[in-house]
């Protein structure tokens, strides 16, 4: 079944009103008639199944039929921080994270990130980012899309990351590292035996990392985790770091 994120102002008690480049969408792009029936989902975690009760060129009422919750992401919530890779690969990775239950992506600028800066990062890709998300948030029926921070720095986001009691990070390096995710996951749970409460991957993009940044990691505590001898692609390793992470935390219920 189709379903379409809405913003929760366009839901008024049992009715549902789509305008704009919400009505172009459902009903222009993806050929939605009068009577047709679909669900729409709001940033409060529910989905509404809803009938099409009035269509003109340039907008639309729905009933709402059905009414379900979705659940919240399970904890330990997964983090990916993302030194920004060429602008296709954020693309594709962005969707990917959205459909493995990543709670939130925080793109930071390092020496060998395509992008270096906030003055070269254009607002329009980052509008272009924050559909891609909606998309995947839609397609993959998710009660909540996920966050997309302000990139910045690594230096200062690492100065300023919160470690709270339920805090963890991953370091992964596709440099000499005589640790695996492994004895890292371990290691992890071994040292808070409260639970986690979320996990901060830190991903390098094509370059990966420089010396004097691995410095940085190991200087707030985060020492490099390798993935294995091959050096990964950086959609793949974000696909199999948090794949490792959703089945060893037991989230793919």
């Amino acid at each position: 079944m189709r379903r379409y994120w809405i913003d929760t102002a366009d839901k008024s008690g049992e009715t549902v009103h789509f305008r704009g480049d919400l009505h172009h969408h459902i009903f222009d792009v993806c050929r939605q008639e009068l009577d047709s029936k679909f669900e729409v989902l709001t940033e409060e975690g529910k989905a509404y199944l809803v009938r099409v009760t009035q269509l003109d060129r340039k907008s639309a009422t729905a009933e709402v039929i059905e009414e379900r919750t979705i659940p919240p992401l399970a904890k330990p919530w997964i983090r990916v921080v993302l030194s920004v890779p060429r602008y296709p690969v954020m693309d594709s990775v962005l969707e990917k994270l959205v459909e493995m239950g990543v709670k939130s992506v925080h793109p930071v600028f390092s020496e060998f990130s395509f992008v270096r800066s906030a003055s070269t990062l254009s607002d329009n890709k980052v509008q272009r980012w924050e559909k891609i998300i909606q998309s995947a948030t839609q397609q993959s029926g998710r009660g909540e899309k996920m966050e997309l921070h302000e990139a910045q720095p690594l230096k200062a986001f690492l100065d300023g990351i919160n470690r709270n009691q339920g805090f963890a990070g991953l370091f992964a390096y596709e440099g000499a590292s005589t640790i695996g995710i492994k004895e890292e996951l371990a290691r992890m749970k071994s040292q808070t035996p409260q639970g986690l409460s979320e996990i901060w991957l830190f991903v390098g993009s094509e370059g990966g990392f420089s010396t004097q940044e691995v410095e940085s990691f190991q200087e707030v505590g985060l020492k490099p985790v390798t993935l294995g001898p091959q050096v990964l692609r950086v959609e793949t390793a974000c696909m199999a770091l948090v794949s490792v992470l959703k089945y060893d935390f037991d989230l793919m219920r």
